[in-house]
């Protein structure tokens, strides 16, 4: 049984507000390039040696960074993660989405009151207005799910069948189009359309040609809650329902199963759990757009209003859930 001790420690802001200041001062890389006294790491950090001092101690206590000497601090294990390229530094930055995302928080309480996203009373406007009127934050975004978010290490995985008889694949919401590329260079007879806003799909560029697959790639800049390009084998969504509540998954959906109608497939890959129970998470998502986690049964339910039929689950070797429908 948890006693006060474990409740105050659950409640801790000061140590997650600490990382993410260290991360946003660029501590750690300023350790690994052997920077290690207070003064000039304040210096060339940009701040008060003394507040910054004070900060990094604090995290010495929890574990991350080391002051072996009065005044001079090192990396340790715990962070020397902050070094490594990737979505955690971009996560824990409070100058770009990680920013936004960390302050959001506080609008917790008001989205339980109230079971409405609580993201404009904290910035203003409504999430994704948010994102279109500050273009370095879409930006920041863009960059989070394409690095840590929905390119996942594996190419798309197929429940039914594989991707022998799929000739056209089109990734709807498929941000900068990291998965897109890891499936067409996975199937080298497949070619792709990627479908998303057009500022986000105008950084795809890029990924493609990096990963030797642009010449088979169309892009289609766009909302994909306006009607999708027609006649694909495979219409993906990966991580992409989580973001929205029932109404707009159920538009977003139909779209899919009009686009796909009469042959083709629509295979959501991520944020659905198996079976009836309970699904975790999601609490950031309910503050920022009144998105949710969905298990198998909700997930179907919302398929059958779209007109979807669920013809297929299971378990890739990643660990991700699929679902595969067709057009009813």
């Amino acid at each position: 049984m948890a006693d006060t001790a474990d409740v105050w420690a659950l409640s801790d802001l000061a140590t997650p507000w600490c990382l993410r200041v260290a991360v946003t001062l660029g501590v750690a890389e300023h350790l690994a390039r052997g920077t290690t006294k207070i003064d000039d790491l304040a210096r060339e950090a940009d701040c008060d040696a003394d507040s910054l001092a004070r900060v990094l101690r604090h995290l010495v206590d929890r574990g991350v960074f080391e002051e072996p000497a009065e005044g001079e601090f090192a990396l340790n294990d715990a962070a020397r993660v902050l070094v490594e390229p990737g979505a955690l530094r971009g996560n824990l930055g409070l100058d770009g989405w990680g920013g936004r995302i960390a302050g959001a928080w506080s609008g917790l309480l008001t989205a339980v009151r109230t079971g409405r996203p609580a993201y404009e009373k904290v910035f203003g406007l409504p999430y994704w207005e948010d994102m279109d009127a500050h273009p370095h934050i879409a930006a920041s975004y863009d960059a989070q799910m394409s690095e840590g978010g929905r390119a996942v290490p594996d190419p798309a995985v197929l429940i039914d069948g594989g991707w022998e008889d799929v000739r056209h694949v089109v990734d709807v919401g498929g941000g900068t189009g990291a998965m897109l590329a890891e499936t067409l260079r996975a199937h080298p007879h497949l070619r792709g359309t990627l479908v998303d806003l057009p500022r986000t799909v105008a950084r795809s560029d890029e990924v493609f040609a990096s990963a030797g697959v642009a010449d088979r790639v169309t892009v289609s800049g766009q909302s994909f809650f306006d009607p999708l390009p027609a006649g694909a084998d495979v219409y993906l969504l990966t991580r992409l329902l989580l973001d929205w509540p029932d109404d707009q998954a159920v538009a977003l959906l139909t779209r899919c199963a009009e686009a796909a109608a009469p042959h083709g497939r629509v295979v959501v890959d991520g944020c659905v759990s198996p079976g009836r129970t309970p699904p975790r998470g999601g609490l950031m998502v309910m503050i920022l757009t009144g998105g949710k986690a969905r298990n198998l049964d909700q997930f179907s339910a919302l398929a059958a209003e779209a007109g979807l039929t669920v013809t297929a689950s299971g378990t890739a070797p990643s660990g991700r859930f699929i679902i595969e429908c067709r057009p009813s």
